[in-house]
């Protein structure tokens, strides 16, 4: 039970942290096109590939598995978004915004893909080992 509420706790921080960057987002870029849900997801994809290897087994810090589900599931989970990125794209498409709602897909798939790749060969990097 005391994972839980790790979990918990972490995804109130990371839905709390999405809602902040969404906003920033939103006041210094605009709404036409949901840019907040897109540097979250593409943020978020990064810090979880990063961290995943940092504190997996053959990571540099082999993390407590109560503290990987709190950063993993709580926070990383909390803090990305593609329930939001798909109502975001429902509503592009709604609208008759089709370039818009194809750039959001293609965008979140690439972008997020290549983040927690170099996540991934962030933390081997730091680690002073090859990917």
């Amino acid at each position: 039970m005391s994972n839980a509420i790790w979990i918990f706790l972490g995804g109130g921080l990371g839905s709390v942290a999405r809602w902040a960057a969404s906003l920033w987002c939103a006041r210094h870029v605009g709404e036409a096109f949901p840019w907040g849900t897109l540097v979250v997801n593409v943020t978020g994809s990064l810090v979880i590939g990063w961290a995943a290897w940092w504190t997996g087994p053959e990571g540099r810090w082999a993390a407590p598995a109560a503290f990987r589900d709190f950063f993993l599931v709580g926070i990383c989970g909390g803090y990305t978004t593609f329930s939001s990125f798909s109502l975001h794209t429902l509503a592009l498409a709604h609208d008759g915004e089709w370039v818009r709602a194809g750039a959001n897909v293609v965008l979140s798939v690439v972008l997020c893909l290549a983040a927690v790749w170099a996540g991934h060969a962030l933390g081997v990097a730091l680690a002073g080992e090859r990917a």
